[in-house]
């Protein structure tokens, strides 16, 4: 896993300088899971002033010289397909390169220019055109099953279907074109493996559970389902799908990713559009609406952002906060004023298991911030800030 700093990646893929860019996730601390395009998001994020923890759930492996693949395409080529399927841009382009490394991109071409093609969203139908193509149709909701659906409105028995997966046998979906009477030829540009060790994709669980990320991103279904189930076989899924529940916002980019967080119980939330540039907007929208606190105090105003707190009357420099502390005083802002007595405190933070816990979180946000006062005491009756 690495906790990637401002200066770690700032400057790849980055035309603006981070002075020109707004710090709308400065305090805040999010989490990205994937492998592929990982730079583009930890370098969007961190020119915003976030701080990014980084541990890819799966990684991707071009299967470019697998000898598979190689005979796959051949198949492929030798079946002359009346249909073919397109599923990640991702994929296509690294079946091309494939094909021209074994000397089969010009037959390639010419055996799917004679298909039908159906891809499965607007990035693939972009890789079918760059690759001097064309489409008959693409899936609104960008899921295999949907373009699946589409070709079985068509007369398939007895014709040949190309399907091109991504990351793994999509069976489920051979199987219905098969039951239809179609011939299936597939092929495996690429596939998901495991990281050597579970080590890093721990440290980001625990870090949701300890609630030291405020959001986690995901961009890939099987990413989410590794995570859940590394989660699962350690025994933190309860504690990980608390986390997410409560105080950890889960960000899907598109809805077939947010399915096994849905599985889950989970409510995340998806961009209108399932792209890394707008799931980059949701994510400063969601934390600027959603996740600032800001309270008019006795002491001048208090603005919380992640894990920092800002008393601009009191001093310039932010204040950042540990876990505990820095629950207890979310919950005092989101009060605004009232008091919360001890019980209720423990109510809502659940990691505080004991009035003595509950004592000593007090005592360290109290020291930690930098004027006396603004936490009070309301005796025989709990706390509040000071309004």
């Amino acid at each position: 896993m690495t906790a990637v700093t401002s200066s770690g990646a700032g400057s790849a893929a980055a035309p603006e300088s981070a002075a020109a860019v707004p710090q709308t996730l400065a305090g805040f601390r999010i989490g990205v899971t994937s492998d592929r395009r990982s730079e583009d998001l930890i370098c969007a994020f961190q020119r915003r002033g976030a701080e990014v923890m980084h541990a890819p759930a799966l990684r991707i492996v071009a299967l470019t010289e697998s000898v598979t693949l190689q005979q796959d395409t051949r198949r492929v080529i030798e079946a002359a397909p009346d249909f073919a399927i397109i599923t990640t841009a991702y994929g296509m382009r690294r079946w091309f390169e494939a094909a021209d490394a074994y000397g089969l991109g010009t037959e390639l071409l010419e055996a799917l220019e004679q298909a039908t093609i159906l891809v499965r969203g607007p990035k693939a139908r972009g890789a079918v055109r760059a690759a001097g193509l064309d489409d008959d149709g693409s899936a609104e909701d960008e899921r295999t099953a949907t373009v699946v659906d589409m070709l079985l409105t068509r007369e398939v028995r007895g014709k040949t279907v190309a399907l091109q997966q991504h990351g793994a046998s999509d069976d489920s979906q051979i199987e219905r074109l098969q039951a239809a009477g179609a011939t299936v030829v597939t092929v495996l540009p690429y596939t998901w493996t495991k990281p050597d060790e579970d080590s890093d994709l721990l440290r980001m669980i625990d870090a949701v559970i300890e609630r030291q990320l405020d959001l986690i991103t995901f961009t890939a279904a099987p990413a989410v389902e590794a995570f859940l189930s590394v989660a699962r076989q350690y025994g933190r899924s309860e504690a990980l799908v608390g986390a997410l529940r409560g105080d950890v916002v889960s960000v899907a980019v598109g809805a077939v990713t947010a399915g096994p967080l849905y599985d889950a119980g989970l409510s995340p939330i998806i961009p209108s559009r399932w792209r890394l540039g707008a799931m980059i907007k949701l994510v400063c929208d969601h934390l600027e609406e959603h996740q600032t606190l800001r309270i008019t105090t006795r002491h001048g105003p208090v603005e919380m952002r992640g894990a920092e707190v800002r008393l601009p009357q009191i001093t310039d420099e932010a204040v950042r906060l540990p876990p505990g502390p820095l629950s207890l005083m979310r919950a005092l802002v989101k009060a605004e004023g009232a008091v919360l007595s001890r019980e209720h405190l423990m109510q809502l933070l659940v990691q505080c298991d004991s009035e003595h816990a509950l004592e000593m979180w007090v005592s360290r946000l109290r020291k930690s911030l930098p004027v006396n006062g603004l936490v009070s005491t309301v005796v025989k009756r709990g706390y509040r800030i000071a309004v």
